[in-house]
């Protein structure tokens, strides 16, 4: 006899079961709580991004600092494409990784608030407009 979690992905629609002794080798966390969110979006609001400036650089630490699973550095990653992208346009693959940014932190913030994506991606919005940032419409995306 063995447990399971049983996730439902949204984006899929798939469910996929994960044994409780599995669960650190596959990188499965808890959903992010208001402490962590807050500190998501006192980065987004306070802190300054610098990025590498050599394009494959970059996108090896962006590619890093995405795999770890963790909310705050998806949040730097999406910060930091969003600035680098007031100066230059992103390439294809930056594009790729700045929407899939986008996509994890509005899903997993709006279930942790229990709310509708839009209210995330307005508080999202707000955070980052005091650096002049725009948040990127999932529209802008879509071609």
């Amino acid at each position: 006899m063995e447990q399971f979690y049983l996730l439902k992905i949204k984006a899929s629609s798939l469910k996929v079961m994960v044994p409780f002794h599995n669960v650190n080798n596959v990188g499965l966390r808890r959903v992010v709580k208001n402490g962590e969110i807050q500190k998501i979006l006192d980065f987004l609001t306070n802190e300054e991004c610098a990025s590498n400036a050599d394009w494959k650089d970059r996108f090896k630490e962006n590619s890093e600092r995405m795999r770890t699973g963790s909310l705050l550095e998806v949040a730097g990653v999406l910060k930091s494409l969003l600035t680098l992208s007031q100066a230059k346009p992103l390439s294809f693959r930056e594009k790729k990784m700045l929407e899939r940014a986008r996509y994890l932190l509005v899903s997993e913030l709006a279930m942790a608030k229990n709310c509708e994506e839009r209210q995330v991606e307005d508080l999202l919005g707000k955070a980052l407009s005091k650096h002049k940032l725009r948040f990127p419409e999932a529209s802008e995306f879509e071609a």
